[in-house]
C-alpha cells in the first residue's frame, strides 16, 4: 500500500514546496553544467601537479583478505527513564579464491542499559559505541580493515564522552562507568590502528559523508562541491589520487578531556600527533561507482607495497554499483543500523517481564515505560 506523504500537508504548502524544488533542480543542472564545461580544465589541473595515479601502476599483490566495522547506537526516551543501546558489528569481506574464510559468523559488541533521563547520555553512548568498534577492528586477523567515517571522529567523540562524564561530579550513570572503565584499553587500540605498525595490516577510515576540500583549496576550485563529487566526475575507474595530508586548517586544537584520568595524559599527546600525520586519498574502483574518500596512516600512505594492499581491497570489494562503499562496511552498516528500529523491541521485552512480576498496579507501568522517539545513530 502506497501511502501520500503530503497527506497530512496543506495543499498550498505543497504546491509551494514543489515550486521550489523545481527551482533548486534548475540551480543544480547549472552546476552540473559548469562542471561538465570544465572537466577538462580541471583534470589537468590534476595530471600536471601528477596527482593522479592508476592503480594497475602499484604493486602487484595477492588480493587481501577484508572486513568492515561500524556501529550504531539508540535512546528510547521512556517516561521514567532512558533505555539505551549500542553495538558494534565486524562483518568479513567477499574473500579471494585462494583464501579461507576467518569467521563463519560476523563479530559483534554490545551494551544495554537502563539510564536517568539526560542531555549527556548520546554523547556518552557515541564514545563507547566507538570504542567498541575500535576494538573489534584491532582483533580482527584480515589484511584490511575499513573503519566507517574520519579517522578523526573517534577522537572528537571520546572528547566529547569523557566530557561529559567529567561534568557528572562522579554520579556516574551505567555507560560512564563501562566507559571510564575500559577507556585505557579503548585509547590503546585507537593508537594501534593511527599507528599501524604491522605490515600485514591495513586499517583505512571510508567515511560516507564528508565537507573536506583538500583539493579544491588546493587548485582553487569553486566552493560548491567539496573534493568528493569533484573528483568523482573527474577520475576515471582505477584511478586515485596521490596521498595528501589531511586538512587540519579547521581544527585549532586537538583535545580531549583526561581530568579523570590524568594517567592517560602521555598516550593522547601521541594520539594528537598521529592525527596530524594521517593522509587522504580519493579512489575510484569503478565507472559506476563514486569516488571513495580513504584516510589512512602515514606510514600506509608512504609504502607502495601497503597503499597497493588498501587499494586492491577497496577494489574486490566495490563490484556492486548498488553499494556505494566496500562490501563489507555495507553489510556492517546494514547490520548495526537495525538496531535503531529494533530498541522498541527491547522496550516491549522489558514491559512483559515487569508486567509479570509487578505486584502493584499494571497501568504504572505502561504508562512509566511509554516511550516518547527512539534517536539513533552511528
Amino acid at each position: 500500500m502506497n501511502e501520500n506523504p503530503f497527506s497530512d500537508l496543506p495543499a498550498a504548502l505543497v504546491q509551494e514546496i514543489i515550486k521550489k524544488s523545481q527551482e533548486l533542480g534548475a540551480q543544480v543542472v547549472a552546476g552540473f553544467e559548469e562542471l561538465r564545461l570544465n572537466r577538462q580544465k580541471f583534470r589537468e589541473q590534476l595530471s600536471s601537479a601528477r596527482v593522479i595515479k592508476r592503480e594497475n601502476n602499484l604493486p602487484n599483490i595477492p588480493t587481501p583478505t577484508s572486513c568492515g566495522v561500524d556501529g550504531a547506537y539508540g535512546v528510547e526516551r521512556l517516561l521514567a527513564f532512558d533505555l539505551v543501546a549500542t553495538v558494534a558489528v565486524a562483518m568479513e569481506g567477499l574473500t579471494p579464491p585462494s583464501e579461507p574464510r576467518y569467521w563463519a559468523d560476523p563479530k559483534y559488541d554490545s551494551h544495554v542499559s537502563i539510564e536517568p533521563h539526560s542531555s549527556d547520555t548520546e554523547n556518552v553512548l557515541r564514545g563507547l559505541m566507538m570504542g567498541m568498534e575500535y576494538g573489534l577492528a584491532t582483533q580482527a586477523p584480515h589484511d584490511v580493515i575499513f573503519l566507517d567515517g574520519s579517522l578523526t571522529t573517534a577522537f572528537i567523540y571520546f572528547n566529547q564522552a569523557l566530557s561529559k562524564i567529567d561534568a557528572m561530579n562522579e554520579k556516574y550513570t551505567t555507560t560512564a562507568t563501562i566507559l571510564l572503565d575500559k577507556i585505557e584499553s579503548i585509547l590503546h587500540n585507537y593508537l594501534t590502528v593511527l599507528k599501524s605498525e604491522r605490515s600485514d595490516r591495513g586499517y583505512v577510515a571510508v567515511p560516507k559523508y564528508t565537507t573536506k576540500k583538500e583539493f579544491g583549496k588546493k587548485f582553487n576550485w569553486s566552493d560548491s562541491y567539496d573534493d568528493r563529487a569533484m573528483l568523482t566526475d573527474l577520475l576515471e575507474a582505477g584511478e586515485y589520487t596521490e596521498p595528501q595530508p589531511l586538512d587540519l586548517s579547521e581544527q585549532n586544537e586537538w583535545h580531549i578531556n583526561t581530568n579523570r584520568i590524568p594517567t592517560l595524559e602521555s598516550i593522547t599527546e601521541e594520539i594528537k600527533h598521529l592525527l596530524n600525520q594521517i593522509h587522504v586519498i580519493y579512489y575510484k574502483p569503478t565507472i559506476s561507482s563514486p569516488a571513495l574518500r580513504l584516510e589512512v596512516s602515514q606510514p600506509i600512505a608512504k609504502t607502495p607495497a601497503r597503499l597497493a594492499s588498501i587499494i586492491h581491497a577497496v577494489k574486490h570489494q566495490s563490484s556492486s554499483p548498488a553499494m556505494l562503499e566496500p562490501y563489507p562496511l555495507y553489510m556492517a552498516d546494514r547490520m548495526a543500523k537495525s538496531l535503531g528500529r529494533s530498541i522498541s523491541t527491547f522496550r516491549q521485552i522489558i514491559t512483559q517481564k515487569v508486567s509479570e512480576d509487578y505486584k502493584g498496579d499494571i497501568s504504572e507501568i505502561f504508562i512509566n515505560l511509554n516511550g516518547y522517539r527512539t534517536e539513533s545513530g552511528g
